[in-house]
C-alpha cells in the first residue's frame, strides 16, 4: 500500500498522492491523464480529479504495478471501482487493472467470448481478478506478445489449467516448455476471430493478436504517441532489431483495425481508415530515425 509519509513532495495537496516507489511505468497518466504526470522520474499528482474524473483516478490507483498511489480517504467511489475490474474497453474485451512490477506495469487484456476467454499477457495474480475471471467463465487461452510480459502467466495457468502461447523465438527456460510454441513469420489462426501476426522487432519473438479483424493487441510492438499524434513504435526500447520492426510494421497494413490495445501506453480507437494512416505516420516516423 502506498505511504503517506513517503509522498511525492511535488503532490497537489488533496486526497491523492503518489508516493516515492513509484517506477515510472506510465500506467497512471494514461488512464487518468487529467489527474497524475510524470515529473522528474517518477508520477506526481499534479491536480486532484474533477468529479467526473474521479472514477478513472481510483482505476489507476488499483492497476498500479507497486501500489504507490495512495488516497486518503477511499469511500464508496472505490469500492464501486474495485468491483467493476476488469474494465470493460468494447465488445466484450478488458482492460483487467492490478499491473505487474515484472512486466514493468504493462497493461494485460481479457475476451469474453464463446469458444472460450482468452487472456493477452499477464497482470500480477490477484485472488480477487482471478475470483472475477472465474465468474466470468474462465481462461482457456494465454496469448503471450513476448518474453517480457508474462508476469504471472503460469499462476494463471495453474489455477485454470489454460493453454499458454508463446512464439519460439522468444521462449526459453520454463516458457519453453509452454502447451503452443508458434514458429516462423508467417500468421496462424488460433480460431476463426484471431489471429497471430508475428512483428518481431522490439523481441525477435513478438507477436500482435488481431480479434474480429476490430482489436490489434500489440504489446511493446505498437502504440500511440500523444506527442507525436500518431501511432509509434518505442525506439528505445528495441532489443533485438529496429529495420525489421519497420518491415513487421508494414506487415500490419496488410489488416484492418479499429482498436489498438498496447501493453505500455494508452489504448486507442478510430476508424479502420484513420487508423492506417496514422499507421503509415508511424512508418515514415521509424524510417526518419533508424
Amino acid at each position: 500500500m502506498a505511504k503517506e509519509d513517503l509522498k511525492h513532495k511535488d503532490n497537489q495537496d488533496g486526497n491523492f498522492y503518489v508516493d516515492n516507489t513509484c517506477i515510472d511505468c506510465g500506467t497512471c497518466y494514461w488512464m487518468a491523464p487529467q489527474t497524475f504526470k510524470f515529473q522528474g522520474e517518477q508520477s506526481i499528482v499534479y491536480q486532484q480529479p474533477k468529479e467526473e474524473n474521479v472514477e478513472a483516478t481510483y482505476r489507476a490507483l488499483f492497476s498500479c504495478p507497486v501500489t504507490a498511489i495512495g488516497a486518503k480517504e477511499m469511500g464508496s467511489i472505490a469500492h464501486k471501482v474495485s468491483q467493476s475490474i476488469p474494465y470493460e474497453i468494447a465488445g466484450r474485451v478488458f482492460h483487467n487493472g492490478f499491473h505487474s512490477e515484472k512486466s514493468y506495469g504493462a497493461t494485460s487484456y481479457f475476451i469474453q467470448r464463446p469458444e472460450g476467454n482468452v487472456l493477452i499477457d499477464s497482470p500480477r495474480f490477484a485472488p480477487k481478478l482471478a475470483k472475477s475471471f472465474e465468474a466470468m467463465g474462465g481462461i482457456t487461452l494465454q496469448l503471450l506478445t513476448h518474453k517480457d510480459d508474462i508476469a504471472d502467466t503460469d499462476l494463471y495457468w495453474e489455477r485454470f489449467g489454460s493453454t499458454r502461447m508463446l512464439h519460439k523465438a522468444d521462449a526459453s527456460g520454463k516458457t519453453a516448455k509452454y502447451e503452443k510454441l508458434f514458429n516462423g513469420e508467417g500468421d496462424i489462426a488460433i480460431d476463426k476471430d484471431l489471429i497471430a501476426i508475428p512483428v518481431p522487432g522490439h523481441t525477435e519473438g513478438s507477436v500482435c493478436f488481431l480479434y474480429k479483424n476490430k482489436f490489434l493487441f500489440t504489446g511493446d510492438h505498437l502504440a500511440f504517441s500523444r506527442e507525436l499524434g500518431h501511432l509509434y513504435a518505442f525506439r528505445r526500447s528495441c532489443f533485438y532489431d529496429f529495420e525489421v520492426q519497420i518491415r513487421s510494421m508494414k506487415k500490419l497494413l496488410n489488416y484492418e483495425f479499429e482498436h489498438v490495445l498496447p501493453g505500455h501506453g494508452s489504448p486507442i480507437k478510430a476508424d479502420k481508415e484513420t487508423m492506417r494512416a496514422s499507421l503509415k505516420k508511424c512508418l515514415e516516423w521509424m524510417e526518419k530515425n533508424l
